[in-house]
C-alpha cells in the first residue's frame, strides 16, 4: 500500500470525520433537541426558534457526514482495486520464480486457492481496519471526550469497560488463531483434492473409480468440516462472553445516567445521549470480536502465500548473469553429479560433449536418467557437482530465461493452454504472423487436421489440450518448436504418440529442423534415432555405449538388444547370432 499512501490517508480522514460526525456530533445535537422539548413551563411558541435552529443543525450535520462517507467510498474503491491488482500480479510472478521441483511437489489447485485467498484477504482486512477498527476508535475517542465534559463518571466507566472488552476480544483472537489456521490448511487440502480429481476425470471414469474418489473426497471434506466447526464453535463461545459484557455496559450505563438525572446532575437530553452512545458502541464493539476472528482468519490465509514468497528458489539466477551474443550450440557436461533429495544419485561424474550442430540420439531403459538429463540441460535442476556448459559458459552463469530461449523443447506429453490453436503454436513467438503459423503447422503435419475443424486455427483446445488426441497435441508442440527456431533442439519422445505414417511425415520435417542445430533426441522407438550422427546409451546414469546405429548393432551390446526386441518382437535374452541373422 505504500505507493498509494496519500489515497490511504484521504480514506482514513474521510471515514474518520464521517464516523465522528455521525456517531458523536449528531447525537449531541439530538441531545439539545431533547433538552428543548423537555423544558417545563415554557410555551411551545417560545421554544420554536431554538428547536428549528437545532433541527437545521441536525440536517446540515447529516448532509456533511454523508458527504464524507461518499468521498471515503470512492477512495477505498480506488485503493482496494489497485492494491488487489498489484497483489494478484505479485502472487502470479512469484509463483513463476520457483523452479521445477516446487511445482512437481505442489498441487496446482492448492496454489490457485492460496493465491485467490491471499488477494481476497486484503479486501477483507482493509475493510475491517477502516470500518471496524479505525471508525470504532474515532467513535470511542469522541464519546470519551464528550462524556468527560458532560459527565466524567460515565466517561470513566466507558473507558474502563472498553479496555476490558478490547482485552477480552484480543485474548479470544489469540486463542482462536490455531483453529483458523487449521481450517485454512484443511480448505487448501480440499481444493487440491477437488482439482486433482477433476483434472484426471478421464482416468477416473476409465477405471470406474468414481465411488472410490467420492469416498476419498468425503474423508477429506470430513476433516475440513471438523476444523471449520471447531473454529466456529469457539467463536460462538466468545460471542456469549461478548454479549454478557455488552449487557453489563448497557445496564450500568443506564443505571448511572438515571441516578445522575435524579440527582439533578445531568439533563434529560444527556440521559438520551448516553443511551444513543451505548447503542452505537454496542453495535461497534459487538462486531469487534467477529472482526478480530475474521482478521486472524485472513492473516492465516495470507500466511500460506507469504510462506511461498519466503521459500528460497531452488534454481536461482546470479545477480549479474552473462550474455551469449552468438550461440553455436555446443553442450558439454563436465563431471556432472546429481541426485534427488529423496533418492540415490542419478549421475556421478558424468562427462559428455555434444558438438555444435551434431545430432545425438539418447536411449536407455526407463529410469536410466534420460529425463533428468533434459531437466539439467534446461536448468530446471542444478547439479550437485560438476557443470553444464553452452559454448563453454556454465549455464548457472546465464539467466534461466536466456538458457531456455536457446533451446526448443518438445516433451513426451506436451500440455497446451486452453487457448486457440493459433495462440498455442505462436506461443514460442507471439509476434508471428498467421502465415508463419500456417507454415510451421504444415511442416509439423498439423495443418491437415486443423483446417478440418469448424473454427480452424481459432479453435479452443480445452484444458491442457484435452480436445485433441495425443498425436495432434504433439504435432502442435512440434510446430511450436519449429517456430521457436532455437540453436539447440531437444526432442523427448516427440513422436511417441504418432502413427507410423504421421511419424514418417514429421520425421521429414524434423530432419529439416535439425539442420545446423545441436539436436538431442530421446527415444524408446529406435527408428527415430537411426539417422543420428551418434547414439548414446544410458543405463543407471552411466554411458554404457556410444556410436552410430550400425556400429552399435554390430557390437551386439545393450543397444543391439533393444533393436532386436523392437524389430523382431523377441523378449528373451539377447542372442547375438539371431541378431546377425536378422540383419543379414
Amino acid at each position: 500500500m505504500r505507493p498509494y499512501k496519500w489515497q490511504v490517508v484521504f480514506t482514513f480522514v474521510a471515514y474518520g470525520f464521517a464516523s465522528l460526525i455521525a456517531n458523536v456530533f449528531q447525537p449531541l445535537i439530538f441531545r439539545k433537541i431533547i433538552d428543548v422539548i423537555s423544558s417545563n413551563g415554557i410555551e411551545k411558541m417560545l421554544l420554536a426558534n431554538g428547536l428549528w435552529w437545532w433541527f437545521w443543525c441536525f440536517v446540515i450535520v447529516t448532509v456533511i457526514y454523508q458527504c464524507f462517507f461518499r468521498v471515503g467510498d470512492f477512495f477505498i474503491v480506488r485503493t482496494e482495486s489497485i492494491v488487489m491488482k498489484d497483489l494478484a500480479d505479485r502472487a502470479f510472478s512469484d509463483l513463476h520464480r520457483h523452479s521445477y521441483q516446487f511445482f512437481s511437489n505442489s498441487f496446482s489447485g492448492s496454489l490457485v486457492a492460496k493465491s485467490k485467498r491471499f488477494v481476497a484477504g486484503f479486501e477483507d482486512l482493509y475493510d475491517s481496519i477502516i470500518f471496524n477498527f479505525w471508525m470504532t476508535f474515532v467513535q470511542v475517542a469522541g464519546i470519551f471526550v464528550t462524556l468527560f465534559v458532560l459527565t466524567p463518571l460515565i466517561s470513566a466507566f466507558f473507558f474502563f469497560f472498553v479496555i476490558v472488552y478490547v482485552w477480552f476480544s484480543w485474548w479470544v483472537m489469540m486463542k482462536k488463531s490455531p483453529y483458523d489456521e487449521q481450517s485454512s490448511e484443511e480448505d487448501s487440502k480440499l481444493t487440491a483434492k477437488l482439482s486433482d480429481v477433476l483434472s484426471n476425470a478421464l482416468t477416473v471414469k476409465t477405471f470406474s473409480a468414481e465411488q472410490n474418489e467420492i469416498d476419498s473426497f468425503a474423508e477429506t471434506s470430513n476433516s475440513w468440516e471438523r476444523a471449520r466447526r471447531k473454529a466456529w464453535n469457539f467463536q460462538n463461545i466468545a460471542i456469549t462472553g461478548q454479549t454478557v459484557l455488552l449487557g453489563v455496559l448497557e445496564l450500568v450505563a443506564v443505571g448511572i445516567s438515571l441516578y445522575l438525572w435524579l440527582k439533578g446532575n445531568i439533563t434529560s437530553g444527556t440521559v438520551v445521549l448516553v443511551q444513543l452512545y451505548v447503542g452505537n458502541l454496542f453495535g461497534a464493539l459487538f462486531q469487534l470480536n467477529r472482526v478480530f476472528g475474521r482478521v486472524i482468519r485472513r492473516l492465516a490465509d495470507a500466511s500460506e502465500m507469504i510462506e511461498i514468497f519466503e521459500t528460497p528458489t531452488e534454481v536461482a539466477d546470479i545477480v549479474e548473469p552473462k550474455k551469449l551474443e552468438k550461440v553455436k550450440g555446443e553442450l558439454v557436461l563436465n563431471n556432472l553429479t546429481f541426485k534427488y533429495a529423496d533418492g540415490a544419485p542419478v549421475f556421478e561424474k558424468l562427462s559428455v560433449r555434444f558438438r555444435a550442430g551434431e545430432k545425438v540420439g539418447i536411449v536407455g531403459s526407463s529410469g536410466a536418467g534420460k529425463s533428468t538429463l533434459t531437466k539439467l540441460l534446461l536448468r530446471f535442476l542444478d547439479p550437485n557437482a560438476g557443470s553444464v556448459t553452452i559454448d563453454g559458459v556454465d549455464i548457472r552463469e546465464l539467466a534461466q530465461a536466456d538458457v531456455r530461449r536457446m533451446i526448443a523443447y518438445v516433451p513426451q506429453e506436451p500440455a497446451l493452454f486452453h487457448r486457440t490453436l493459433r495462440e498455442n503454436i505462436a506461443y514460442a513467438h507471439p509476434e508471428a504472423s498467421m502465415d508463419e503459423v500456417i507454415r510451421v503447422a504444415k511442416l509439423a503435419h498439423a495443418h491437415e487436421f486443423i483446417e478440418k475443424l469448424s473454427n480452424g486455427y481459432e479453435t479452443l483446445v480445452g484444458e491442457r489440450g484435452v480436445k485433441l488426441s495425443g498425436g495432434e497435441r504433439q504435432r502442435v508442440a512440434i510446430a511450436r518448436a519449429i517456430l521457436k527456431d532455437a540453436p539447440i533442439l531437444i526432442l523427448d519422445e516427440a513422436t511417441s504418440a504418432l502413427d507410423t505414417i504421421s511419424e514418417q511425415y514429421i520425421q521429414e520435417a524434423l530432419d529439416v529442423l535439425m539442420q545446423g542445430r545441436t539436436t538431442l533426441v530421446i527415444a524408446h522407438r529406435l527408428s527415430t534415432v537411426r539417422k543420428m550422427d551418434r547414439i548414446i546409451v544410458f543405463e543407471e546414469g552411466v554411458i554404457v555405449e556410444e556410436g552410430t546405429h550400425d556400429e552399435l548393432v554390430a557390437r551386439g551390446g545393450v543397444y543391439a538388444g533393444f533393436w532386436v526386441r523392437q524389430t523382431s518382437g523377441f523378449i528373451d535374452e539377447f542372442d547375438e547370432s539371431a541378431t546377425l541373422e536378422i540383419l543379414a
